[in-house]
């Protein structure tokens, strides 16, 4: 079954990628195990000269060994993977236009930080002025110049960071592969990272393939995004399809917090589903293109923390909003928002992500019956089915 590319939202200007750029990395059908455990299972999906593009997953989702496979560490079992339209299978690491970014950095200690962004250049024979121009060069692209006579030990881990990066650009491969190279950094200082990354990213135009299992980091550095579960692809799409327009109840729990509720279709009015289930006033959902439904059919949908309002009763809900009604259960601050976990009289229970834009007090305390709603533009059907085989670029 083809995972079917997000619709209904443009990134920003800056954030879009030209999907009729030549495909630099083409992956297809591509399966791969290990003690016959399967690690990959015919994944496809394409990333487009000069883009940002993502893998994001759990730990043992199989995005890393995606990643090696593309490097040329591990050959797939089965199906195919294209640089610029060659077919790489077989073909040696170091015979690939592909340099890597590892977590580890993989600095040299012994030696300096000018010659650890020049080790690669030397191997492939640049040599005098060149060499120097090209290493101080991509020293200031990483904002390190001043730093060219220090050894990694003598540097933060931001820092030895962008010396890595550096390493890999100088060599100036059409293709660089991160390995979830934040995932060392405290958090203060990953935020830091990300935006350098995103800059050199800009700068240079060379096409980034990034693996990471952290959901902010992909929303915030990526083109697009493809989320992997259990070797499979679940979604691919820009951040802000993925976030707001989750296609599966994974996607939906693992990218931020996020409300699922079960229902039962009890009308289809055009492009909108009227859901039924206990103990909801109102619950109305948009049909996505090309999907038909059925009185009576079983569905899962979604919503969003912070699309939600509360309100003291049931009245007080906009015509044609979705509602349902429970009892605050439980009331975190946050700093910036509140966070609301409300339980309903079906069972089960809701968050709800206030801003704090007046006092915490006025939107409700523990054992308050609260009505919650929300417009139903903001209800996502969700996919049971959905599995990977292709993502069409197409929009």
């Amino acid at each position: 079954m083809t995972v079917q590319p997000s619709t209904g939202f443009r990134p920003a200007e800056h954030r879009t990628p030209d999907l009729h750029a030549p495909v630099e990395v083409g992956v297809h059908e591509v399966r791969k195990s290990f003690h016959g455990q399967v690690a990959v299972d015919s994944v496809s999906l394409r990333v487009h000269e000069g883009e940002f593009f993502s893998v994001l997953g759990p730990s043992g989702c199989g995005k890393t060994t995606l990643l090696r496979m593309i490097a040329g560490f591990d050959d797939p079992d089965s199906g195919r993977i294209e640089l610029d339209g060659v077919d790489m299978v077989g073909v040696p690491a170091y015979r690939r236009d592909v340099n890597t970014v590892f977590q580890s950095y993989a600095l040299f200690p012994h030696l300096s930080v000018r010659d650890n962004v020049a080790y690669g250049l030397r191997r492939k024979k640049v040599r005098g002025a060149e060499l120097r121009r090209r290493v101080d060069e991509h020293l200031e692209l990483v904002q390190l110049g001043r730093f060219a006579d220090r050894r990694p030990g003598q540097l933060s881990g931001g820092q030895q960071q962008r010396v890595a990066i550096a390493r890999a650009l100088a060599c100036r491969p059409r293709l660089l592969l991160l390995d979830e190279p934040l995932g060392a950094l405290d958090a203060q200082l990953r935020k830091q990272v990300q935006i350098e990354l995103m800059r050199i990213q800009r700068e240079v135009g060379t096409t980034f393939l990034y693996v990471t299992h952290d959901q902010e980091e992909a929303l915030v550095l990526s083109h697009r995004v493809a989320v992997m579960r259990a070797g499979r692809l679940e979604q691919v799409g820009y951040p802000e399809d993925v976030y707001e327009r989750p296609a599966t109840r994974f996607v939906a729990g693992f990218i931020g917090t996020s409300n699922i509720l079960d229902g039962r279709v009890s009308e289809v009015d055009g492009q909108w589903v009227e859901l039924t289930t206990d103990g909801v006033h109102r619950l109305r959902a948009a049909l996505p293109e090309g999907r038909a439904v059925r009185a009576g059919e079983a569905l899962a949908l979604t919503v969003r923390p912070e699309k939600l309002h509360l309100h003291e009763d049931v009245d007080q809900v906009p015509s044609g909003w979705c509602a349902l009604s429970g009892t605050v259960a439980d009331v975190v601050y946050t700093g910036v928002s509140t966070q609301y976990v409300v339980e309903l009289r079906r069972g089960g229970s809701m968050v709800a992500f206030v801003q704090n834009a007046r006092r915490v007090s006025d939107a409700g305390t523990p054992g308050q019956p609260v009505c919650m709603a929300w417009d139903p533009e903001f209800t996502v059907l969700l996919d049971e089915s959905l599995v990977d085989e292709e993502n069409n670029d197409a929009r």
